[in-house]
């Protein structure tokens, strides 16, 4: 059968862009349909301007810290507009590089809306298209959770165009989105909480890297409540919230943002005119190659809920597109020794194993630990300590995990991923000579471990 398309990408987020790039580098004949923005999440309301607001809510900081360096500064002013206009224009400047990748490499950009009328057919504004091969790569969507008042609630994505600063902020949630915009909001200068309905949150970060990061944001005066629930919300007549508790405390707000977990995006795809199954929480189910449970149909990143994260839907995307074009370069994608980063203030940067998780994989481990001041506060008040923590094999030597909280901790610990991808025992990393002086040499200094 003849097909219009070898390769019809749903979504042109970082893993559907790369799958459509490479596959038409390949010679397929690609066709992409994007509905939304170009870039997807991690372009539009994720990694990029969250990471541009992290710095603008870092520089509150620099300005504290710079008189015991020498610096006299006037007061200083925050104006919210200036930022998100012009993280607008970067974003907007970005839609337009994504744009022109798809389109140089010859792949046929559709900016709007498609649904699976079958296993090999899609429909675009009236249109009727085959392809040999459909990939899905809609990505994932922020939930509210539907308690009373939930309407008054925005999320992660609304956050980004706030056309205020809000001067009062409740933040929910106790994975990295909401720790990262707890910390944001803060440091421009909202006076913000962060409630959880756990005992502690980051839960699956190791342990010491939780506890850490909770000292630190409390000495901040970020305001920590954990075992803390919203059960309803109240628009007040001054238009300011009111959020009830399920202990029964009242906080009074002028923000409640969300950060309580993400679905995968399959609205009005027409699933159901296929055989794709999803799992049990939602997502697309696939196989080790990414394939449903329809042959023809494909699936990858946040809408198969493996690991999201922006370069795992790349390396998946990469894995596809070779698989299907490119066999003799095809590599499965690698889930371990995946490096992940935290822009909280302070920053968290971590890969391969907690101590729990070594545990629990049965591993005797040894574990090393530093805290400590970094140079450039000691001429400063500022009494913020940096973690670093390494978990290493007793018996093979092997480094299991390295973890870090403390300024550029993502900087440092992609160096730290090769290492531990290259199988670097703890005796490579003590011959390591480190670079002086610098927060990143402790890494290479820890001698004496502090448990085992």
């Amino acid at each position: 059968m003849t097909y219009d398309f070898d390769l019809f990408v749903i979504g042109a987020g970082s893993g559907g862009v790369r799958a459509a790039r490479f596959a038409a580098g390949f010679g397929a004949r690609v066709a992409v349909a994007e509905s939304r923005y170009l870039g997807g999440t991690c372009v539009n309301v994720g990694c990029v301007p969250k990471k541009l607001l992290v710095y603008g809510a870092h520089f509150a900081e620099d300005f504290e810290q710079a008189t015991g360096f020498g610096w006299s500064l006037g007061a200083a002013g925050f104006d919210w507009a200036t930022l998100i206009g012009n993280k607008d224009r970067e974003i907007q400047r970005l839609n337009g590089i994504y744009r022109n990748l798809l389109v140089n490499s010859g792949v046929t950009l559709l900016e709007s809306h498609a649904r699976l009328l079958d296993a090999h057919h899609v429909e675009v504004d009236g249109q009727r298209f085959s392809a040999k091969h459909i990939l899905i790569a809609t990505g994932g969507w922020p939930q509210i959770p539907k308690i009373p008042g939930h309407e008054h609630a925005i999320n992660s994505n609304q956050a980004f165009f706030l056309k205020a600063l809000p001067k009062r902020v409740l933040v929910v949630g106790g994975g990295y989105i909401a720790v990262e915009f707890a910390s944001i909001f803060h440091g421009l200068g909202a006076k913000t909480a962060l409630l959880y309905r756990g005992e502690l949150f980051l839960r699956g970060f190791d342990g010491a890297v939780r506890n850490h990061l909770k000292e630190e944001l409390s000495k901040r005066g970020l305001d920590l409540q954990f075992n803390a629930e919203i059960v309803r919300i109240d628009k007040q007549a001054d238009g300011s919230l009111q959020a009830t508790l399920k202990d029964g405390r009242a906080l009074h707000t002028d923000c409640v943002f969300y950060a309580t977990g993400r679905r995968p995006m399959l609205d009005n795809l027409g699933l159901e005119n296929t055989g794709v199954e999803l799992d049990k929480r939602g997502f697309i189910h696939v196989d080790e190659q990414f394939q449903t449970t329809e042959p023809s149909i494909l699936a990858l990143g946040d809408v198969i809920g493996r690991v999201q994260l922006t370069p795992v839907a790349l390396a998946e995307g990469m894995a596809v597109a070779r698989r299907l074009f490119k066999p003799e370069e095809y590599r499965p994608v690698d889930y371990t020794h995946i490096p992940t980063a935290v822009f909280s203030l302070p920053n968290i940067g971590t890969v391969g194993l907690s101590e729990e998780q070594a545990r629990e994989a049965g591993h005797e481990i040894k574990v090393f630990e530093s805290r400590f001041r970094a140079l450039k506060l000691t001429l400063t008040e500022c009494q913020e300590r940096t973690l670093m923590k390494l978990v290493v094999d007793a018996k093979t030597d092997r480094v299991l995990g390295c973890h870090m909280v403390g300024p550029e901790a993502g900087e440092i610990v992609q160096g730290l991923a090769v290492a531990l991808k290259a199988g670097a025992t703890k005796q490579v990393f003590d011959e390591t000579i480190g670079v002086h002086p610098t927060a990143a040499e402790e890494f290479v200094t820890m001698r004496s471990p502090v448990a085992s």
